[in-house]
């Protein structure tokens, strides 16, 4: 049979860029060559001609953005995308339906970030819990919208990370960098925004101006001019302030000043009229906009320095929720326990303005055992926002966690109003499903100790081993081993050392029964028994990894503890691997038998760096 080479990279290339946006832009040769041997199992004795021309178009597919790739697939094969579809939908089926979604002609639902730091796993909470229900209702024939929002009115003091050098690394500043960095941790857990809004940008559009004029004209809030000590005093005790009497235009006056730039920080403020006597102090009268006597970052990029000048009235978090979820039609809030006094205070412009509030369901707080979400915590540490011993998408995703991981996880801890705790191991046993599918299997021995065998009887062994005993249509790669004299050199881990020594038999996986004889000279002399499976399970013979003497490549395993953020270092073992380990690329998975799943960081000088993912 010749290979049509067209053919088959038309094969290859569908079900690449089919893996590619499935696993956030980056396409695995062992899914794509599954797909393919079980499409056409002609092609099975030809795997290695094959899994060339896979490799090639991966190449070019992994070099793609997940947009070009998206673009692609939905041109030339958007069934793989309806099966994309499908796959979503059984995770979101056990999802309550919101209320009253019977009295919205489109279910709105938005994820508002703020970009002072980058995403980490609690952030992918309500962002997987808003996008599933969007997905949702759009199965059931019902219109949804999902809106990305970044919510960056505080210039000073949540800060745009936009100045860490490590983001710069990566984005050029036309990209607005850590706006952009988010936006692609959201792609890579497969969620893509119907429409995106920047606050800052409505700043300067005057759009939370208008809506401030509004209120002041109505009667709903005022410009207060007292030192922040004495309003203090006044809203402990209950009492509204003097400057809640002034009139419409008085307030109005006040207000075109402080926009003009006629106050400074701390002189003048608006605030929403609310109820004095409410038993939660905060809610009394609370800022709507203040003052902040710094430019913007993001202005400052995007506008230049003279006009991010201008801007020193910015709204605060609640009233620009309030503002924004009504202009954007947003239907339906999920929200932190935490935000439920913000809905209280957000209700009174709803109120004002003859708005329909969105229907708001609060969920429980989110706590990782073995790490924290807290961003100044993280910031603390002074690590890379990609450290995989951080919880931040960034960090998991260099550790070697899928996006399907963490949808699972947050589906399943869902939208229950009681705190909700999960563990690291909890999600790396999750993971461990999805990489089992993956990752081919591969011989590696830590601590590396030579082992010689005696009594072989043949002067060559031939030993072939399945890529993954799950998928035999991945083939199986063949290792070779001269004999010399009636022996053999083989490596076995220093631990597996101390198990041949108590055990006296043991299994080398796939190849031999040996038994321990003695040392000498530091060498640990052991003979052939046999070379049958039988006999292993017979004796309940232990099975232990090998690596031949001859062949094989240096590897170098990074390990992170199992309580991530107090490793100052990583941990670094030494090993062996056969040499078929090599041909993987990097960020391409491996599971090492009996040590665990690693990830391929970097080839470089002969030997192998890996990341261990978990076992």
């Amino acid at each position: 049979m010749t290979l049509n080479y067209d053919e088959i990279r038309e094969l290859a290339l569908k079900y690449a860029l089919a893996n590619a946006v499935k696993y956030g832009g980056k396409a695995d040769k062992n899914a794509v060559m599954s797909k393919i041997m079980a499409e056409r199992k002609d092609l099975r004795k030809h795997a290695r001609e094959v899994l060339k021309i896979v490799e090639e178009v991966i190449q070019q597919v992994n070099s793609m953005s997940i947009e070009e790739q998206i673009s692609m697939v939905r041109s030339r094969w958007p069934e793989l995308l309806e099966e994309r579809k499908e796959e979503t939908k059984k995770t979101i089926e056990t999802l309550p339906p919101l209320p009253n979604d019977e009295n919205y002609d489109m279910i709105v639902l938005r994820f508002a970030p703020n970009p002072d730091f980058v995403l980490t796993l609690g952030n992918a909470r309500p962002a997987i819990l808003n996008y599933a229900y969007k997905l949702k209702y759009e199965r059931l024939g019902k219109k949804s919208k999902f809106i990305l929002r970044f919510e960056d009115t505080d210039p000073k003091v949540k800060r745009p990370f936009i100045e860490d050098p490590q983001i710069r690394e990566r984005y050029s500043e036309k990209d607005l960098i850590n706006y952009k960095f988010i936006i692609d941790d959201l792609e890579w857990l497969g969620i893509r925004p119907d429409e995106i809004y920047v606050q800052s940008d409505r700043v300067v559009e005057g759009i939370y101006y208008d809506v401030a004029r509004r209120l002041i004209e109505i009667g709903g809030a005022y410009v207060c001019t007292c030192p922040e000590d004495v309003w203090r005093r006044y809203r402990d005790s209950k009492q509204p302030c003097p400057c809640r009497s002034r009139n419409v235009e008085e307030n109005l006056e006040l207000f075109e000043k402080m926009l003009n730039g006629e106050f400074k920080e701390g002189e003048a403020v608006l605030r929403i009229k609310t109820d004095m006597s409410h038993p939660d102090p905060s809610v009394r009268d609370w800022v709507a906009l203040r003052i902040v006597d710094a430019k913007h970052p993001r202005l400052v990029l995007k506008y230049g320095e003279d006009a991010a000048e201008k801007f020193k009235v910015w709204p605060t978090y609640n009233f620009a929720v309030a503002v924004d979820d009504h202009l954007m039609n947003v239907t339906h809030v999920l929200r932190a326990q935490e935000h439920r006094i913000n809905t209280i205070k957000q209700s009174y412009i709803f109120r004002y303005l003859g708005w329909r509030q969105p229907e708001t369901i609060h969920f429980g707080r989110l706590h990782i055992e073995g790490a924290t979400l807290s961003k100044s915590k993280l910031r603390e540490l002074g690590l890379r926002y990609d450290d995989p011993r951080l919880p931040t998408l960034a960090g998991l995703r260099e550790r070697g966690i899928l996006p399907e991981a963490i949808w699972e996880i947050m589906l399943n801890v869902g939208i229950k109003s009681s705190d909700a705790r999960i563990s690291l191991a909890n999600l790396y046993s999750i993971n461990r499903k999805y990489l089992d599918e993956r990752a081919n299997r591969y011989l590696a021995v830590i601590d590396p100790v030579m082992i010689e065998v005696e009594g072989i009887d043949k002067e060559l062994i031939i030993c072939e081993i399945p890529y993954h005993p799950s998928h035999l249509e991945r083939g199986k790669r063949r290792i070779e081993i001269k004999t010399e004299n009636g022996k053999v050199r083989l490596y076995i881990s220093k631990n597996d050392v101390e198990l041949l020594r108590k055990k006296r038999k043991i299994r080398l996986l796939e190849l031999m029964n040996i038994e321990y004889m003695n040392e000498h000279d530091g060498k640990i002399i052991t003979r052939l028994v046999s070379y049958d499976l039988d006999t292993a399970r017979r004796e309940r013979l232990d099975i232990v990894q090998w690596v031949p003497a001859e062949d094989n490549v240096r590897i170098i395993v990074e390990r992170v503890d199992k309580t991530p953020l107090t490793e100052k270092e990583f941990i670094k073992e030494i090993g062996l691997a056969e040499p078929e380990l090599a041909r993987l690329g990097k960020g391409e998975f491996a599971q090492l038998f009996r040590y665990g799943f690693v990830k391929v960081i970097e080839h470089r000088d002969g030997e192998l760096l890996l990341r261990f993912v978990h076992e």
